[in-house]
């Protein structure tokens, strides 16, 4: 809906922004409409680190945002290690733009860098997106992994490799990304006082 074009019907998803009262123009007729522009905050992490026990508190506990799984379209929607993900992340940033029409932004729950959604089409409609990366010390990640039921299959060789990795990597380089990403020990905090340290965060960056 928000793609096309109300006045010729053209579908566009890189409209120039205009931020003079934040307006979509079309490329194709030069039509501008109003639109909210808001910001989006991306909670990643590696698995084990507590994004879906915060994710799930955070829904109710956050009523100034909507809280969404990124996960729940994988599966549905093409995601791919060749484009980087940036196809799913788009299509994640599409969601969270129309949500955000209703004047709430989007926390967005999942594992995730910020290379793969800031060259996207559709960052352009967000006034800033901003990165949050849970980590922990690897025996407590570990530990936690390996206490999941075995459908899950998080203790298997491989998949504690690339945890291991993936949590690593953060903790020597989030804040060097592009945009930097915050960092947020849940290793020895309680999952209240974890949620409670997420919600800081974003209200201090809702203003």
């Amino acid at each position: 809906m928000f793609n096309v074009c109300p006045h010729c019907g053209e579908y566009a998803d890189r409209k120039t922004i205009d931020p003079r009262g934040r307006f979509a123009i079309c490329p194709a007729c030069g039509h501008a409409h109003r639109f909210v522009q808001l910001p989006l905050f991306v909670l990643s992490g590696a698995g084990g680190t507590g994004k879906t026990v915060i994710g799930l508190k955070l829904a109710t506990a956050l009523p100034e945002c909507v809280t969404m799984e990124a996960d729940i379209l994988w599966g549905a929607v093409p995601a791919t290690a060749e484009d980087n993900y940036r196809s799913y992340r788009n299509t994640w940033l599409r969601v969270a733009k129309n949500v955000g029409q209703g004047g709430r932004p989007v926390v967005l729950v999942g594992t995730a860098l910020p290379d793969q959604f800031e060259d996207c089409a559709e960052r352009r409609y967000f006034t800033d997106l901003h990165y949050l990366a849970l980590v922990c010390e690897w025996d407590i990640l570990e530990r936690r992994l390996r206490s999941r039921p075995g459908w899950r299959q998080s203790g298997s060789p491989a998949f504690l490799a690339d945890m291991r990795a993936f949590n690593a990597y953060l903790q020597a380089n989030a804040g060097l990304l592009t945009p930097p990403m915050t960092l947020l020990d849940t290793g020895t905090a309680s999952p209240d006082e974890s949620v409670a340290a997420v919600i800081a965060w974003v209200k201090q960056r809702l203003g």
